[in-house]
This record gives C-alpha cells, structure tokens and sequence, in this order.
C-alpha cells in the first residue's frame, strides 16, 4: 500500500460525497471520498491525512504526453524494476516521495522499463482512500 503524507487544500461536496484536493510532496492529488465535512470532522482545509492507494492501482507512462481524465499524475524516476513472471513491481521516486506499481511484466517489457527512466505515474482519482493522522499510524 502506498502511503504519503498530504495537507487538504479544499473541499467540495455534494450529497453524501466529497472531492477532496490535496498538496504532497510529489504534488497536488484529489480524492473521492463517500463522507462530508458533516460526517468526518477531519474534512477541513489545513488538516494533514494520509494518501492511501494499492500499487496495484498506480498505472506508469513513459514518454507520456496527451490529455487524460486521470488526474493524479506524478513525475517519477524509476529506482528499481523486480521482474516476476506474470506481474512486476516498479519503485519510483517522485520528489522524495516513494510510489510503487504493480503492472505486468509484458507491460515493463513494452515499456523498455529500467532504473534510471523517468516516468509518469497515474492514480485515478475514486481509487484514493484519506487516513485521518492521529499519531497511531
């Protein structure tokens, strides 16, 4: 699970269900989150929370270029490539931050994936999870 340390810029809410913006380290994220200001008291501009996201869920583009609707996009430089035969994992830095993926191997050869690549990494936006801080963690 990957994990960053994030500050709430703001909040929009609708029903039952909040966008929430966020700045890091790595730069600025957004969130999807079923609760509200009203239902979470940790929904408020200038509390810091926890990023949670699966590797499973952070796609990578080398060369990427274009428009997409993912909005979580991170400069990266690929710090390893542990090869399986079926799936791999990729560690990449991202302005001090680590972030790891988890793609298919066809996906690493098809990319020419190896350390040293700069790449980008992409989270869509209802796959971020918010933990509130509380010392505990």
């Amino acid at each position: 699970m990957n994990r960053i340390k994030a500050v709430i810029k703001s909040v929009e809410s609708s029903d039952s269900i909040s966008l929430v913006e966020l700045e890091t380290a790595a730069g600025k994220m957004s969130a999807v989150v079923v609760e509200t200001p009203d239902t979470a008291d940790y929904l408020k501009t200038g509390r810091e929370v926890y990023i949670l996201f699966k590797e499973t869920e952070v796609s990578i583009g080398k060369d990427f270029s274009g428009r997409i609707s993912l909005r979580n996009r991170f400069d990266c430089t690929v710090l390893t490539v542990e090869r399986g035969k079926i799936l791999s994992r990729i560690v990449m830095d991202c302005k001090g931050e680590r972030i790891v993926s988890i793609i298919t191997t066809r996906s690493v050869e098809s990319l020419e994936l190896k350390e040293g690549d700069r790449v980008t990494a992409l989270v869509k936006t209802n796959e971020v999870s918010l933990l509130e801080m509380d010392g505990n963690v």
